[in-house]
This record gives structure tokens, C-alpha cells and sequence, in this order.
């Protein structure tokens, strides 16, 4: 049998570990600079947004051989200083007037311009609520209302997106229209399922396939209250598809995705003496749900003893949605993780993270929290109701009280959510619930 980790190393910083790891693959400053084009003849003209525009906008400049200017917009307090590329940082993940004057600079930046200039576009997770600019008739208070409704509905990203998209006049291949006949050279960071160009921050470079009835149909079935203006954007006589002109050559690159964090991860448990164990980058549906589908998977796993003896590290990505009924301070993955602990109910020799990589639990300060065997006893001895807590949405109090949130501030990259549980030991024989 392999030899297990030493007594004095400790499980959870092992699994804090796999996250930094994580994260790491993901860093620009790593992984930017392989794909940098050839310099044009013309000008080179940088343009971005999302969580890792300023790092990937740093990135290029110290890689860039030659002269350069540029706009990224990122999320607040997700800046970073650079010397010819500016960085604006706007709301998110409803977008505010920052991000939409931003967003109307960039796309005046891109018109105008020659077969020989190239437009660098850098594009990551959140970019589609900080590159906002609504579509003619529609008022950013009227897109702001949309977005929060959406967020608390627990409709998935490609949903969302799909309906950002076209309430766009940016958005789905908008911005590739706007800077013909230049052409447009996408790097770009996946923090979706898939990883779908289309999808990752609304595909602005990417000519769309969905149509407006699409957007108005997912908008019905979340029951999404909608103004008379963006009804009639939808379903009126001049909703309709954009004409996918741009430049033949354009590409689209993805520099780091949900699935090479995944293995940079499992990597460092193979460096341990770890087996890992991948379910997959793409996991999604409502928080909860797959936390017991996952505490399912793991009383089989060690009930029929699929680790051959070896301790094991189960890793997976993807992002999970809350349907929010409490009045609690969550996060999707504080909320995985309380409903994970739930439904493993104090199984010894298991201990679990949840982050998600941006360095920010969805619109709260922390990137995720800690679970380990002990934690159901010590919210106990302090008369915490982990159940009551998780009804009310209310993942964030929960580990706030028992010191296990994880904080590391802004990442400024996003591959989605990360997942990870260690068992320590084989245990065969001690899931009677299987």
C-alpha cells in the first residue's frame, strides 16, 4: 500500500494546496505569452474584459515586442497598473455605467480601422456583465433588473448568457462586426461548461447561433418579469440575427480552461502519493443537488473500496446555481459544501473545500470554505443549525461562525468553480448508509 500523507501534514492545508495549484495553471503571467501573434504591419490595438482582463492585459504587455494601446475593463478592486494598456474597473455581476462607458470606448476603438491593424481581444469570465452596452430601446436600469432576476432564479450560465447576448449591442460577435476589416486575435480564459467561445462573456468576438426568441423563451421560463421595451426588442419585427461579417483569419485561442486546472491540481496529487480522481469540468445544476449526488458517489466509492487502498483526491469543476429563497449570505460553493457536510452526516476521514477560482464565492468577500469530519460536531457544541442555516441560503454565516471560510481577494483569473475531497483512508466496511 502506498504510504499515506504524514501525521503531521494537515488534510485541509493539502486541499488548499490543490487550489492554489489550480489557480496557478490558470495565472496569465504563465500561460499568456505561448499564444501572442505575430505583430501586424498596422497598429495593434488591445482590448478585454472579465476577471483576468488586467493580469492578461499585463501579460501581454511585458511579452509584446512591439508598439501597442489598449482598453481592458475588469471587476472592481480586480485592477492592476499597466503602462500602455488602460485598465477601468466596472461592476459586476450586474454591470453599472462604468462598464458600459467602457464598453462604448472599446467598441469606438475597434471602428475605423485597416486590414493591417490587429485587435488583441482578451476575454475571461465576467466579461459579459462588465462589456455592457444595451441594445437600442433599452435602458441599462431596465438590463440591470433583468440580471438580477436571472441571478436569483438559478438559471445557468449559457441561459444567462444567451439572454445577455441579445440585449446586447456588443455582445455575440457585435464587437468582430464593429472592427472589420481588422483583423481579431481572441485569448481567452473558459470559466464556462464546455467551454463554448459562444458562451465564455457572451461570445463578443463569436458569431451567435441562438436567437432572440431563444433569449425571450428562457426569460418565460424562469419568469423573468419583463419590461415592454425588451419584449418588444425580442418578439417585435426587428428582432433579429447579426450578419456575420469579419475578417476570415480571425482566431480564438483558449489560454486556460476548467480541465487544465483540473490536472494541475492532480498533478501535485500524484507528487504526494495521492491518487487523484477527476469527475469532470463541467458539473453543473442547483448547489445542493449535486452536493448529494456527490456524498452519494462517495459512500459508494468507499463502500466498495475503489481506492485500492490508496488515500484519494476527488476533483471536479464546473458551476453550480442557487435558486435563493433565504435571506442568508451565500455563494454557491459555500452552499455545495453545507449541503455536502449534510449529506455525508459526520462520515469520518473526509475532508472537502470549495472555491471558486476568481478569489470571489459569488458576490461575497470569501473564495470558498473548509469541511472536515469534526465540522457538524463543532457547529453543534456552538448551537448552530447547519440545516436552518442552508435553507436560508445561508452557506457564508454558517462557516463565517466556525472560522472555515477560505479568503484569498481577487485571483484576477476565473476557471470556475473547484472542487476538491480528500479521503484520507480506505474505509470499506464503515458506510452502512450504501
Amino acid at each position: 500500500m502506498p504510504q499515506e500523507l504524514s501525521a503531521q501534514q494537515n488534510p485541509q492545508e493539502f486541499l488548499g494546496k490543490l487550489f492554489e495549484k489550480a489557480v496557478a495553471a490558470a495565472d496569465p503571467a504563465h500561460c499568456l505569452q505561448t499564444y501572442l501573434p505575430a505583430p501586424p504591419k498596422g497598429r495593434t490595438i488591445v482590448i478585454g474584459a472579465g476577471k483576468a482582463a488586467a493580469s492578461m492585459a499585463r501579460a501581454v504587455e511585458d511579452n509584446w515586442p512591439g508598439a501597442l494601446t489598449g482598453l481592458v475593463v475588469t471587476r472592481y478592486q480586480h485592477g492592476l497598473d499597466c503602462n500602455r494598456i488602460e485598465v477601468v474597473e466596472a461592476a459586476h455581476p450586474v454591470p453599472d455605467q462604468k462598464g458600459i462607458d467602457a464598453a462604448s470606448r472599446i467598441l469606438a476603438m475597434v471602428e475605423n480601422l485597416s486590414a493591417d491593424d490587429l485587435v488583441l481581444c482578451l476575454i475571461s469570465g465576467g466579461g459579459s456583465a462588465l462589456l455592457s452596452i444595451p441594445a437600442p430601446g433599452i435602458t441599462l436600469i431596465e438590463k440591470q433588473d433583468i440580471n438580477r432576476q436571472l441571478l436569483k432564479s438559478g438559471a445557468p450560465i449559457d441561459a444567462m448568457n444567451t439572454v445577455r447576448k441579445h440585449l446586447s449591442a456588443i455582445k455575440g460577435g457585435r464587437l468582430a462586426k464593429a472592427a472589420f476589416p481588422a483583423r481579431i486575435v481572441t485569448l481567452a480564459i473558459s470559466d464556462v461548461p464546455g467551454d463554448d467561445p459562444a458562451i465564455i462573456a457572451s461570445g463578443p468576438t463569436v458569431f451567435d447561433q441562438s436567437t432572440p426568441q431563444d433569449a425571450y423563451d428562457i426569460l418565460q421560463e424562469y419568469k423573468i418579469d419583463l419590461p415592454e421595451s425588451i419584449e418588444k426588442h425580442l418578439t417585435g419585427e426587428t428582432a433579429a440575427l447579426i450578419s456575420n461579417q469579419a475578417h476570415p483569419e480571425n482566431t480564438y485561442q483558449l489560454i486556460a480552461t476548467p480541465q487544465s486546472s483540473l490536472e494541475a491540481a492532480a498533478q501535485y496529487c500524484l507528487d504526494h502519493k495521492i491518487r487523484p480522481l477527476i469527475l469532470g469540468d463541467a458539473i453543473e445544476g442547483e448547489a445542493r443537488v449535486v452536493a448529494r449526488q456527490m456524498a452519494d458517489f462517495i459512500r459508494s466509492f468507499i463502500a466498495n473500496d475503489l481506492s485500492g487502498g490508496w488515500p484519494v483526491a476527488i476533483l471536479s469543476g464546473g458551476e453550480t446555481t442557487v435558486t435563493l429563497k433565504g435571506n442568508g449570505r451565500g455563494g454557491r460553493n459555500a452552499e455545495y459544501l453545507l449541503a455536502l457536510g449534510l449529506a455525508l452526516d459526520h462520515t469520518p476521514d473526509i475532508y472537502s473545500i470549495a472555491c471558486d477560482t476568481d478569489g470571489i464565492d459569488g458576490s461575497e468577500d470569501n473564495a470558498g470554505a473548509r469541511f472536515g469530519p469534526d465540522t457538524l460536531e463543532r457547529a453543534k457544541s456552538l448551537n448552530i443549525n447547519p440545516l436552518a442555516m442552508l435553507d436560508n441560503n445561508d452557506g457564508y454565516g454558517f462557516f463565517e461562525k466556525l472560522d472555515a471560510l477560505i479568503f484569498t481577494g481577487p485571483t484576477r483569473t476565473n476557471v470556475n468553480d473547484f472542487r476538491a475531497t480528500y479521503i484520507t483512508r480506505s474505509r470499506a466496511r464503515a458506510c452502512p448508509r450504501v
